[in-house]
This record gives structure tokens, C-alpha cells and sequence, in this order.
């Protein structure tokens, strides 16, 4: 039942980008079309759980033991630039068509900040292995669900009547605003 509860809380109560704020820019610049928003998504989910995975490991089993957390960032930087990098080379030339579908939103994925907060989240939670895995799945995945929602919004923003004023990026931001109010309503089932 705690995983159930981790999982419902990571995925919405405590959603990477609508309730902690972290990977709006990929959110605000990749979501204006909804096929590139899904691309992205897929992608923030996969480097997610592949740079927790590794950045839990090295957290417990080498900077934990031998207080060195004051390395956190900067090794948790170094580890996740290498597995993009290493997954993209490996991708080009395993599985072709995975690499062309991803196509830019791979290496995009070395900055963006919901990737860093989702270990530095796990770090700072000393989370078991188990755990860890199912709060880096579905915080990967909350961040997939509130991009392609938002990218379904803006898409119908578009053939919308949208004063003049509130066109573009205002009215980009009241509409995030009010998905982050509504992802909130789940705060009574966690």
C-alpha cells in the first residue's frame, strides 16, 4: 500500500512540474505540439529512471559512506550527462528508428532540471531501491502527464478566440496555473 500511496503522490499530489515547478522550460517551449510533447515525454521518462538508478547507487554505496555529499551535485551532473550520451550512442547504433523518434529531445534531456530533481529528490529521501524506482517511474511520468495534457490545452488554444493580449505565452502560463490547481484536487486521495 506504500508504494500505491508513493506512487499516487509522485505522479500527482507532488507532481515534478505542476506542484515543484522543475523542467518548465522543455514544458513551456516543447509543448506547443502534441507528437513533440509525447517524444518528450518518453524520453523524461527513460533518463529518468536510468539516471536514478545510477545516482542512487552511487549516492548509497559511495558518497553516503564515505561523506562525501558535499559531491552530490556535481557527481549527480557528471553521471547524468554520460548515461545521455551513452544512450545515445548506444541508440544510434542499436535501434535506428528509437533514435531518429527521440531525435533532439535526447540530448535536451542533459538540462533538463526535472531529471536532476528526481535524484537529488531521491538522494535527499535516502529512499530504498524499491522505492526508489517506483517514485522515479511515476514522477517521470507525472511530468509526461501534465506535458501532454498541456500540450493538448495549447493545441486547442490555438483555434481558440484568445484576446489579442493574453495570446502566446500569457495565456500559456494561466493555463498552466490551472492545471497545477487542478492536480492539487488529488491532495485529498494521498
Amino acid at each position: 500500500m506504500d508504494l500505491v500511496y508513493l506512487a499516487i503522490s509522485a505522479t500527482f499530489v507532488n507532481n515534478i512540474l505542476l506542484a515543484q515547478y522543475l523542467g518548465n522550460c522543455p514544458f513551456l517551449g516543447v509543448s506547443k505540439k502534441l507528437e513533440t510533447a509525447l517524444g518528450m515525454a518518453a524520453a523524461v521518462i527513460f533518463v529518468s529512471v536510468l539516471a536514478a538508478t545510477f545516482t542512487w547507487m552511487v549516492s548509497t554505496y559511495v558518497l553516503r559512506p564515505y561523506g562525501l555529499e558535499f559531491l552530490q551535485t556535481l557527481t549527480f551532473i557528471l553521471i547524468i550527462a554520460s548515461l545521455v550520451q551513452l544512450v545515445e550512442i548506444i541508440m544510434k547504433k542499436m535501434s535506428r528508428t528509437l533514435y531518429n523518434a527521440l531525435g533532439v529531445y535526447l540530448p535536451l534531456i542533459t538540462t533538463n532540471c526535472a531529471v536532476m530533481g528526481i535524484a537529488l529528490l531521491i538522494a535527499k529521501k535516502q529512499l530504498p531501491f524499491i522505492e526508489m524506482l517506483v517514485f522515479a517511474c511515476t514522477s517521470a511520468v507525472g511530468y509526461g502527464l501534465a506535458l501532454v495534457l498541456f500540450a493538448g490545452h495549447r493545441e486547442r488554444l490555438q483555434i481558440s478566440a484568445v484576446p489579442e493580449s493574453l495570446q502566446g505565452t500569457s495565456i500559456a502560463l494561466i493555463t498552466a496555473g490551472i492545471m497545477a490547481l487542478a492536480f492539487m484536487g488529488f491532495k485529498g486521495m494521498a
